[in-house]
């Protein structure tokens, strides 16, 4: 049996594949997946799993170098945002709603939460660890 915290098989089979610069999705429970973008579903119910935990899991086994999220999040979302902006410092970069699914046909995958607060989506750019 897998010893590191992340159990998820698809979820680890990803961030295990992804190579630097690679892209992946986090995102709630509203966020349009675009056709050949590999959803990975773990939607239970309204808030569960929460993109915070979900987000901590996967950076338990990813090293990012930039992390996107949508800019509407300051105003509609600010309370993640501020976590986020403390989690991530400078690397992470704010564009609009539109880029951020724009950007999110190019992912190697989307983790579909079950989030449930608005814009608590983000794109993060695989790094290196050497």
């Amino acid at each position: 049996m897998k010893k590191t915290y992340l159990l998820n098989s698809e979820i680890s089979e990803v961030v295990a594949r992804l190579g630097h610069t690679d892209l992946l999705v986090i995102a709630d429970s509203g966020l349009p997946i675009p056709d050949g973008v590999k959803r990975i579903d773990i939607a239970l119910t309204k808030g569960i799993p929460s993109f915070k935990d979900t987000l901590n899991t996967v950076l338990t086994e990813l090293g990012v170098e930039k992390a996107y999220i949508a800019k509407e999040m300051i105003d509609k979302n600010n309370d993640l945002y501020l976590y986020l902006l403390e989690l991530f410092g400078e690397k992470l970069i704010i564009i609009s709603h539109e880029d951020l699914k724009a950007m999110s046909k190019n992912a190697r995958a989307i983790i579909r939460t079950g989030e449930y607060k608005p814009y608590a989506n983000i794109i993060l750019e695989s790094g290196v660890e050497f």
